[in-house]
C-alpha cells in the first residue's frame, strides 16, 4: 500500500491510499477518486516527501496535532451548489413516503398497479435499482451526501 498526497482542482488537499502507483493511476483515470471536500473527480498526486525510513527502530516522543489546523472551506459557488442540493432533497424527501428497505417492493407494486400510486423514497442496492429499471419501473436515484451520516 502506499500514501498519495493528492490535489483535487479546486485546490483542495487530501492524502489517500493506494495498492500501487498504477491503482492510482486507473482509478484516477476512471474517475473513481474524487476530493472529499467537494466531490471533484478531477484529482493528480501533489508533490510530497518520500517517507524513508533507515531500518533501525528509534524511540519518538508522540506527535501531537497542532490546536489549529488548515481545514478546505467550500467557496461561495460550492455554498449556492450545496444550498440548491439540499432544496431539492427536501423536496423530495419531504413529498414522498419514506418506505425504507421496502423500496423494492413498494415500487414494483405501484408500478403494476398493485398499490396506488404515490412518491415514495428508500433504500435500494445496486442490483435491485438495476432491476427496476429493466422492469421498466421509474425510478431516480438520490445518493446521500458525503456528511449526511455525521
Amino acid at each position: 500500500m502506499i500514501k498519495f498526497a493528492l490535489l483535487c482542482a479546486r485546490g483542495h488537499e487530501f492524502e489517500s491510499w493506494f495498492q500501487s502507483g498504477d491503482a492510482f493511476e486507473t482509478q484516477a483515470q476512471a474517475r473513481l477518486v474524487h476530493c472529499p471536500f467537494c466531490q471533484v473527480t478531477e484529482v493528480s498526486k501533489a508533490i510530497m516527501a518520500p517517507a524513508i525510513t533507515s531500518g533501525e527502530k528509534e524511540r519518538t516522543e508522540p506527535v501531537v496535532a497542532p490546536a489549529e489546523s488548515q481545514v478546505a472551506l467550500l467557496d461561495q459557488h460550492d455554498l449556492e451548489l450545496r444550498s440548491m442540493i439540499d432544496a431539492v432533497r427536501k423536496r423530495i424527501f419531504d413529498a414522498a413516503d419514506d418506505v425504507g428497505a421496502r423500496f423494492p417492493e413498494e415500487a414494483r407494486k405501484i408500478h403494476n398497479g398493485l398499490l396506488p400510486e404515490r412518491p415514495i423514497h428508500g433504500r435500494a442496492s445496486f442490483d435491485e435499482a438495476r432491476a427496476l429499471i429493466e422492469e421498466g419501473v421509474g425510478i431516480w436515484p438520490v445518493p446521500p451526501l458525503p456528511d449526511e451520516h455525521n
